[in-house]
């Protein structure tokens, strides 16, 4: 065989054990892929099937809307039991048991029924409203609950205050009946030994009685002489030394002039450190430190001139705001512009004294043409409540008089009248004593030279005079 022949036959057989062999790996490969391919489809298959558990092909389309935001850590169904646990978490309690979360929802509707099962035996609630909803409608009922608590405790405080004020009233009727008793029983056994004395009287002969009665007489008359003699000689006594004192008087006041009655009314208590024209008030120059206290009101005065007799300014001013070394005040009136260093005053009030104060007379501090009954009693309380002290009588301690109008007296009543009103002669009797003491508080102002003052000319002197007219001043 030529050597060119030779060469093709092998180029041939070669080509052709190559592609039989291509032929078998590419067999062996098919078989190997159809294999592995029916594998895959076989887990394929089951992983749809576990997937079709899991979810159906619509709710993984809408998987984003039924869980919600994702986790990037987390899966859909860890992120969906994590949501659960939430939940739970919500409803039970936190921690959670590590069940499963048919376990934990069984648990929830065991307890949300246990709970619920008492407030629905009172009609308080409706399973097929849901938890939210009772829990709104049990906090409106919380609510409406505690408000008809506030207004049955707010019913309950009026009732108290009403119960003491009953109580107040009636042991002042008390004490009124107590008094009146006591009187009675007083007139009673006055009567009683009248009584008593009269019997023994008529018991005796009528000679005794007239010698009885001579005797009294007798006793009386000497008793009487022994009274004038001793009257007179008092009076003579008593006409000597006014002798004597009006004497030293007018020689004293011939060397030294009487000294000013007046004079403390006429002090001033501070002055004004800035004016706020907006908001219209000024500052003080006093405060805590000076014992200055909310609602006090003051006089203003010209910072150049004397204090006027009847104490009227040039407006009124109320404390409202304290600070240690200072206050501020509204102006209640205004009669002319104020200007720093003004001074201001109030008579009661005093940062280093208590001013002594003796009232009397009848009063009308509201300018309605009328006198009040109890004007004194205001009066009172408006002079202690601003550090001042209220005394009965008048005496070297005293101060200021307050004088008001003349008392008016009762006319004695008639024996009908006091058969009608067994206290008419009681009511006589006290206001003739009411009179007496005006008379001798005037008096003994005089005598002890003490500052005067009625009402109006009061009100002034205390920056009140405005305030005085409106309902509740005192």
């Amino acid at each position: 065989m030529p050597a060119g022949r030779k060469s093709q036959n092998n180029t041939m057989l070669y080509t052709l054990v190559t592609f039989v062999g291509l032929f078998i790996i590419a067999a062996v490969i098919a078989v190997l892929f159809y294999v592995k391919s029916e594998e895959h489809r076989t887990n394929a298959s089951d992983l749809q099937t576990k997937m079709d558990e899991v979810a159906s092909k619509t709710e993984l389309r809408k998987i984003g809307t039924i869980v919600g935001a994702k986790d990037r850590k987390k899966s859909r169904l860890a992120t969906m039991v994590e949501y659960n646990d939430r939940l739970a978490s919500l409803i039970l309690g936190s921690p959670l048991e590590e069940t499963s979360a048919e376990v934990k929802i069984d648990t929830i509707n065991k307890k949300t029924k246990e709970i619920l099962a008492p407030l629905a035996e009172q009609e308080l609630t409706d399973e097929t409203l849901g938890l939210a909803r009772i829990i709104e409608k049990l906090t409106t009922n919380l609510n409406n609950t505690k408000t008809s608590e506030l207004a049955t405790k707010t019913q309950l405080d009026e009732l108290q205050n009403q119960f003491d004020d009953a109580m107040t009233a009636g042991f002042e009727k008390e004490q009124t009946l107590l008094a009146e008793k006591g009187k009675y029983q007083q007139q009673f056994e006055e009567i009683e030994k009248n009584y008593n004395e009269l019997k023994i009287m008529l018991e005796q002969t009528a000679e005794q009685q007239l010698q009885t009665c001579m005797n009294q007489l007798d006793d009386e008359r000497t008793s009487k002489n022994k009274t004038n003699k001793e009257l007179l000689k008092t009076q003579a006594e008593l006409k000597i030394a006014q002798n004597r004192m009006r004497r030293s008087q007018e020689k004293l006041q011939a060397l030294v002039p009487p000294p000013d009655s007046e004079v403390a009314a006429y002090k001033s208590d501070g002055k004004i450190i800035l004016i706020d024209n907006e908001s219209n008030t000024v500052h003080l120059n006093i405060g805590s430190n000076d014992h200055v206290y909310r609602g006090l009101t003051f006089q203003v005065y010209e910072k150049s001139a004397p204090i006027p007799k009847d104490g009227k300014g040039k407006a009124e001013v109320e404390v409202f705001d304290i600070r240690e070394n200072i206050s501020v005040a509204r102006i209640i009136k205004l009669e002319k512009p104020l200007v720093l260093d003004d001074i201001v005053a109030n008579l009661i009030w005093d940062s280093t004294k208590t001013n002594v104060f003796v009232i009397s007379g009848e009063f009308d501090l509201d300018d309605d043409g009328y006198t009040e009954y109890n004007a004194v009693d205001k009066i009172n309380i408006l002079v202690e409540k601003w550090g001042g002290r209220v005394a009965e009588n008048i005496s070297i301690d005293t101060d200021f008089l307050i004088l008001g109008k003349r008392p008016q007296t009762l006319k004695k009543p008639t024996f009908e009248q006091m058969e009608v009103d067994p206290m008419a002669m009681e009511k006589y009797e006290k206001s003739l004593r009411k009179l007496q003491r005006h008379k001798e508080a005037k008096k003994q102002a005089e005598i002890l030279s003490l500052p005067v003052f009625n009402a109006e000319r009061f009100l002034y002197f205390i920056g009140y005079k405005t305030q005085a007219t409106r309902a509740g001043a005192f």
